[in-house]
């Protein structure tokens, strides 16, 4: 018998849900786990998406093996000051340039260029978990600051889109989304930064209450700009949803859009804390 859609969505979201949780809560070596294959599958469904609608043959699994190799070359560095990863990251970038040489495609440079911007889009902000992991002005695997990351954004949407449904009057950016609104993006930064006085009163953080406010309205400005930027890509490349891996939401890339901005801004951020 057929799940109805709206089962299925729930089932699925549950799921994929549940996996990051597991990832970020348990301990440092499924965080890693988890997360490199999270960029992994959105890598593939990047360059799938490139291949399909921009008609650019890019070298799949050496640019995954490659972007897998950036994010776990920021585990090792950040947990055991190893430069292993980045060095077989390297080799890898190195192998990619190099093999334009012989492939003898129609556009190259092209070819190139979504490789590059893959791997910076994509896995390089998922590198940056690791440093949230384990900031340098902590000792060993924080879970609260990805954790947090992760709360902003889903108190951010949920209310956002209620606030929108209400009230929402003002396009926040047409152009490239016509639905959502101010009032859904005020009211979505007013829930998420009010959500950010439980991580302050209920985790173990050197943030002070102010610093955590400050945590989840960079994120929430970020992640904001970073669904955005995913829905650009979409437009672009005239599709509705990045992928279908995940039934009923789209693909990995519609799940982590909002994370891929929120998560540099927020390493950003919590350096610029330790260092004032």
């Amino acid at each position: 018998m057929k799940l109805p859609n709206i089962v299925v969505r729930i089932l699925a979201g549950a799921v994929f849900v549940a996996f990051l949780l597991g990832g970020i809560l348990v301990d440092e070596y499924i965080f890693v786990g988890v997360f490199a294959l999270i960029t992994g599958l959105a890598l593939y469904e990047f360059y799938i998406l490139i291949e399909k609608t921009a008609k650019v043959p890019i070298s799949k699994t050496l640019n995954i093996v490659a972007g897998v190799f950036l994010f776990l070359g920021g585990y090792l560095y950040n947990f055991h000051s190893g430069l292993l990863g980045f060095v077989i990251y390297l080799l890898l970038l190195f192998i990619i340039f190099i093999s334009q040489l012989y492939q003898k495609k129609e556009d190259p440079i092209k070819c190139l260029a979504y490789s590059i911007f893959g791997q910076v889009y994509i896995a390089g902000s998922l590198a940056l978990l690791n440093y949230l992991a384990r900031p340098f002005f902590e000792d060993t695997y924080q879970s609260i600051y990805i954790l947090a990351i992760f709360v902003f954004i889903w108190v951010n949407d949920s209310f956002a889109y209620l606030t929108g449904m209400a009230f929402g009057k003002h396009r926040l950016f047409e152009r490239i989304s016509p639905k959502k609104s101010w009032e859904g993006f005020i009211g979505g930064a007013i829930f998420s930064i009010a959500s950010s006085l439980l991580f302050y009163y209920f985790s173990v953080s050197s943030l002070n209450v102010y610093q955590w406010m400050g945590f989840a309205a960079v994120t929430v400005a970020c992640g904001t700009w970073g669904d955005l930027f995913e829905s650009l890509i979409k437009r672009t490349l005239g599709v509705k949803d990045s992928g279908n891996m995940i039934p009923g939401h789209g693909g990995i890339l519609d799940r982590m859009d909002s994370t891929l901005l929120a998560i540099p801004a927020v390493a950003i951020y919590l350096c610029f804390l330790h260092f004032i």
